[in-house]
C-alpha cells in the first residue's frame, strides 16, 4: 500500500471533529475526544482505551510544534482505527517540541490488529503534514470541519 493511496475519510470524517472542545487541561481533551470515538463506534470503551492514551503519554512527548499534539493509543477497545481531531477554546499545558502550550490535538485510536500497518502509514502521513509550516498555520486558521478534511486530504 502506498502512501499515496491512503484515504483519510476512512479513518477521520466530521463527526469526529470537534473545534470547540471544552477541555482545558490535557485529560479533559483526551476524555473529549475518546467520547466523541465512543459514540461513533470506533472504540467500546472510553475508560479502558483513555487508560491506553495515558499509557502511552508517559512513553514519550506528543505536543509537536506550533500548538499541534498528537496522542494515541494503540488498543483492544478500538473496533476502528480512526483519528478524532479536537481544537480548544484556550491552548493547553500539554508536553511538547518548543515548550508551548496547545490548542490543536489529533488523537489517533489504533487497532492493536493494524499497529503495523495502517496505524504507521497514517501516522507518517500526518507527521508528513505536520513538518509543513503552511499547513500547520493553516490548521490554526481553519473554521470548518470541512476545511479540516479537505486540509487533510489535499496532500492526498
Amino acid at each position: 500500500m502506498k502512501m499515496e493511496e491512503l484515504d483519510f475519510s476512512k479513518v477521520v470524517s466530521e463527526d469526529l471533529i470537534q473545534l470547540d472542545l471544552q477541555a482545558t487541561s490535557k485529560i479533559e481533551v483526551i476524555e473529549e475526544l475518546t467520547n466523541l470515538l465512543f459514540v461513533n463506534g470506533c472504540i467500546n470503551d472510553e475508560e479502558g482505551f483513555i487508560q491506553d492514551v495515558m499509557y502511552r503519554e508517559n512513553e514519550g512527548v506528543t505536543g509537536l510544534e506550533k500548538g499541534i499534539a498528537i496522542p494515541h493509543g494503540k488498543s483492544d477497545y478500538v473496533l476502528k482505527t480512526s483519528i478524532a481531531i479536537g481544537r480548544t477554546k484556550e491552548p493547553v499545558e500539554w508536553e511538547s517540541m518548543d515548550g508551548n502550550p496547545i490548542n490543536i490535538i489529533i488523537l489517533f485510536a489504533v487497532k492493536n490488529a493494524d499497529k503495523t500497518t495502517t496505524h504507521i502509514k497514517l501516522l507518517q502521513k500526518v507527521a508528513v503534514l505536520l513538518s509543513d509550516e503552511e499547513t500547520i498555520e493553516q490548521f490554526q486558521t481553519l473554521k470548518t470541519k470541512k476545511e479540516f478534511l479537505h486540509l487533510l486530504s489535499k496532500h492526498n
